[in-house]
């Protein structure tokens, strides 16, 4: 397939169809079962667990690398300041309005159009895989992480999320860290215990003023955030533990574990993730996928939210059309002629290296 418009239609139409069906994270069975027939009827032999879908271009050949496009078919809730449908699909002054229609339908939609476009074609550079996934939206064990062992060696993916088709080349990692202090109680009154909140304050100025050595050229240093603290549980009595928790917003700059080791190395208190499974991403900017782009005239940048980049191990970008500004707002909409851009400029970017 080569027909922009054609693929194009193709994809508006597959969007709308979306939109219609309820897709909350851990409830997306229903349009996991309309990519895959819709899929199917294009002649792509596909694969399914839970509600991951995926599939490889026909002239698969195991010696060539392999592109992942990918991106995400689940949706946040609506919230309370809708003032339409949020399954009505309806197209109104060029604005395809509805629930996941910038996030990230119409990025899902164009990657799967660019997907078929390939799928045919012999004697391409690069073998394509397309992975269209669950449970985005609350960084689920279900969604990518799952389906990652089954989709064998990866050279670099393309993950689509609204970026404006700028070229998104790092993302912020995250991990929350539940720290404890611990003191020894006493009266407050005598000369007894060991206060775990001034054995805690010690940490906590550690965590305000330290500075990683190496920065990010994209965002520059790591930023830590005490954001929670408890400790005490009565005026007279000097508390045996204090727990605070940190807000660590990683960068490409290093690795969460490198990170959480540092951590452990500088402060007395017990340090516990809650998880080291959203890590950084990052792409080089000398990648020639990256070159295809800049010399299309699109901007780089580091994006500070989270998505499914965050669970690759890969080198990966960002893009797609539609505007985070827009994600999760009441009236979502995406601009009908951003999914038409959006898979031709994908396409002239992937023809460049492809």
């Amino acid at each position: 397939m080569a027909d922009i418009s054609a693929l194009s239609q193709l994809a508006l139409q597959l969007l709308q169809q979306l939109i219609s069906i309820q897709s909350f994270s851990k409830e997306e069975d229903r349009t996991a079962d309309l990519i895959d027939q819709t899929l199917q009827q294009h002649g792509v032999k596909t694969h399914r667990k839970l509600n991951n879908i995926w599939a490889w271009n026909r002239h698969f050949d195991a010696s060539k690398p392999t592109i992942l496009l990918n991106s995400h078919h689940d949706t946040v809730k609506p919230n309370s300041g809708y003032t339409r449908d949020p399954y009505d699909a309806k197209i109104e002054d060029g604005k395809l309005y509805g629930l996941g229609s910038n996030d990230a339908g119409g990025c899902l939609v164009s990657l799967i159009a660019v997907f078929l476009h390939y799928h045919d074609q012999e004697n391409l550079k690069y073998n394509f895989c397309l992975a269209t996934t669950a449970e985005e939206e609350i960084s689920g064990v279900n969604g990518l992480e799952l389906i990652i062992p089954d989709l064998g060696e990866l050279s670099f993916g393309i993950v689509g999320e609204p970026t404006l088709m700028d070229l998104a080349i790092a993302e912020r990692g995250l991990m929350v860290l539940d720290c404890t202090a611990y003191g020894k109680a006493g009266h407050a009154a005598r000369e007894e215990g060991e206060n775990a909140i001034y054995k805690a304050l010690a940490d906590i100025e550690w965590f305000r003023n330290f500075k990683f050595p190496k920065e990010s050229e994209v965002f520059g240093p790591i930023k830590m955030s005490v954001t929670i603290i408890n400790a005490g549980s009565q005026h007279n009595v000097v508390p045996a533990t204090c727990t605070f928790t940190v807000d660590v917003r990683v960068t490409d700059a290093y690795k969460n574990e490198e990170v959480l080791e540092i951590i452990r190395q500088h402060v007395s208190c017990e340090v516990k993730p809650r998880s080291i499974r959203l890590k950084p991403s990052s792409i080089d900017k000398n990648h020639p996928f990256v070159q295809a782009g800049v010399s299309l005239g699109r901007n780089t940048y580091g994006s500070p939210t989270t998505s499914d980049q965050s669970l690759l191990d890969i080198s990966s970008i960002k893009i797609g059309p539609g505007d985070s500004a827009r994600s999760h707002m009441a009236d979502e909409f995406i601009y009908v002629d951003e999914i038409g851009e959006g898979i031709d400029l994908h396409i002239q970017m992937l023809d460049k290296i492809v």
